[in-house]
């Protein structure tokens, strides 16, 4: 395995991720991994390291910009939040990721997909409502409230992991997020983990005040769940 920081631009702002690539010769199926709401850092690297331990190559893309990084919940926030608010912007630095790693050597273009952890779990599903070319995309315990309406050919089927008891992701916003999936006639499931909550994957998650509890049962059998919809859909 090898890794590498590739840098892109956006706007004329520096964007870089951090892409890992398989052994053996390409070209090989691709994941992009869209951060959680304090920006790129080691969990998201790692998933990238473990997508390319599986023969995809990993590549952890950031929207925020290069170095911009939260370090607790007001500043996490303070950088999420705009771009929620300004889902054009969001949608621009998406599509500039994509092509970013689109265009590296040895990355099958034609075997593209996506997953995101929390906010990143709402930029994977924001990737497929956008029409990009993917074969799949994969939300982990992310944010399901639709923004603003998308008519774009939704090309890629969605995967969505979700805690049942997340209070980010209230039931009413899963029921608006199934009759969206039906408006836009998208191919898609939702795995609901019984008495899990937010950031069940995240092993540093421990604050279930805040809603935010890591679950290893949940995060082994949603990793499960990615791998065998990654190698049906990229097959």
């Amino acid at each position: 395995m090898k890794t590498d920081l590739i840098s892109y631009q956006e706007s004329n702002d520096a964007y870089d991720a951090y892409v890992a690539y398989p052994d053996g010769a390409g070209p090989h199926p691709t994941i992009l991994i869209c951060h959680a709401w304090g920006g790129r850092g080691e969990f998201e690297e790692d998933k990238a390291r473990k997508l390319a331990e599986l023969g995809y190559i990993g590549a952890a893309v950031d929207v925020y910009g290069v170095g911009k990084r939260g370090t607790d919940l007001a500043s996490n926030q303070a950088l999420m939040t705009p771009l929620v608010e300004n889902p054009s912007q969001l949608r621009a630095r998406l599509a500039a990721a994509y092509e970013a790693v689109r265009g590296l050597d040895g990355v099958d273009a034609e075997r593209m997909g996506v997953s995101g952890y929390c906010f990143g779990g709402l930029c994977s599903i924001l990737t497929a409502r956008m029409g990009l070319s993917l074969r799949g995309v994969v939300s982990f315990h992310g944010l399901l409230k639709i923004g603003e309406p998308l008519d774009a050919e939704v090309k890629a089927p969605i995967l969505v992991l979700h805690g049942q008891d997340d209070p980010m992701v209230p039931p009413a916003d899963v029921a608006a997020f199934a009759e969206e999936m039906k408006r836009i006639n998208a191919d898609w499931q939702l795995h609901s983990y019984a008495g899990v909550m937010h950031a069940f994957t995240n092993p540093g998650a421990n604050d279930p005040g805040f809603g935010a509890v890591y679950d290893q049962r949940a995060n082994d059998l949603s990793w499960v769940a990615m791998k065998r919809f990654f190698e049906d859909v990229m097959a």
